[in-house]
């Protein structure tokens, strides 16, 4: 299930996956030094639908700071090493549509080799894994909160990905799911666009905090916590919105789920 109306990224998901097949997680950098609760929340998730899970130990960056900044022969040693740690895992799974877009779409564009496009199209975003691949609507979790969505540019726009997340979210027991105004548009975070042009970013991130507020919601998740981290930082510094919550969708899919 994806949102219409957008570019869907190649995958390979033919043969489809086979119960007990091995799922290697891809696990971005800023998660791993910032908020590894998120991957552990994503291999618990997958855990409690008998997917085996592994954590290549010599997994770095996918390459993107780079490539967006133009540094594309740097991003390319990058998505060679990535390529090396990954190539003979079928199914790669990454908490980030942002990351997992990266790899989907621009790996490509890159380095055109079979070797690298098959290594990148073998990566899927979380929510699109549990939905698309092993047609998980309900995790089992409890979260007697309000929650909204904030829709990333990346898994929107370049992966068509709005329906995964919605539908799991829709089942969460207990959830009451506030519509987010204007969901397509972007927070400003951008990566390095933030660092560039924090004029911009903020004031788009401002808009996109008191859409959350409209939306009535006490907890906003994500796909990616990259702009968690944005909206989050706007959302703590002003007194009238400290109480609204980000977290990452993977832990609000595995709450109440002993």
């Amino acid at each position: 299930m994806r949102s219409s109306g957008w570019p869907h990224a190649p995958r390979e998901d033919s043969p489809p996956y086979q119960r007990g097949q091995t799922v290697a997680l891809f696990i971005p950098c800023y998660v791993d030094q910032f908020y590894p609760q998120v991957a552990m929340a994503t291999a618990k998730l997958l855990r409690r639908q008998g997917v085996p899970v592994v954590f290549p130990q010599e997994q770095t960056c996918c390459g993107q700071p780079a490539f967006n900044s133009g540094y594309w022969d740097q991003a390319r040693r990058v998505i060679h090493h990535f390529c090396r740690v990954f190539r003979d895992y079928r199914w790669i799974v990454c908490p980030s549509g942002s990351c997992t877009a990266m790899c989907r779409v621009f790996f490509e564009h890159v380095d055109a080799r079979q070797e690298i496009v098959s290594v990148g199209r073998r990566v899927f975003e979380l929510t699109e894994f549990l939905v698309d691949i092993l047609s998980v609507t309900d995790t089992g979790a409890t979260f007697p909160h309000k929650v909204t969505l904030h829709s990333g540019c990346h898994g929107r726009r370049e992966l068509g990905l709005l329906e995964a997340p919605l539908t799991l979210l829709r089942n969460v027991r207990g959830m009451t799911y506030c519509e987010l105004p204007n969901i397509e548009e972007c927070c400003g975070f951008g990566g390095t666009f933030s660092v560039k042009m924090p004029g911009v970013s903020l004031a788009m991130g401002r808009k996109k905090a008191d859409n959350i507020v409209r939306s009535g919601a006490e907890v906003v998740v994500s796909n990616d916590v990259s702009c968690l981290m944005h909206i989050g930082g706007i959302l703590q510094r002003n007194p009238a919105t400290r109480h609204i919550r980000t977290m990452h969708i993977a832990e609000v899919l595995v709450a109440g789920v002993d």
